[in-house]
């Protein structure tokens, strides 16, 4: 029970058929709070605490990093939306 918990979570999130609201989020938690978050949409991390600034002052910095991230809207997140979607409209 006792002891630190970090983890990152990366999701890609949508609500038109046509992918066009197509987000990829990254989001750096510790203890069960977010401390920075990055989001395509904007295009940059975003810190939501002291530390959290500091390091997505750290990682915006970095515009190929940045530019990567953001490239996983195409080719992580439409690419894997379109074979789940297709696979749950073939079932019904």
């Amino acid at each position: 029970a006792d002891g630190y918990y970090e983890y990152v979570m990366s999701e890609c999130v949508y609500s038109t058929s046509d992918y066009s609201d197509m987000v990829y989020l990254v989001s750096n938690s510790f203890n069960k709070v977010v401390y920075e978050q990055f989001n395509s949409t904007v295009g940059k991390y975003v810190g939501y605490t002291e530390l959290g600034v500091k390091y997505a002052e750290h990682f915006n910095k970095d515009p190929a990093y940045l530019q990567a991230l953001k490239a996983q809207v195409d080719t992580y997140c439409r690419h894997n939306a379109q074979n789940s979607d297709s696979s749950v409209r073939d079932k019904t």
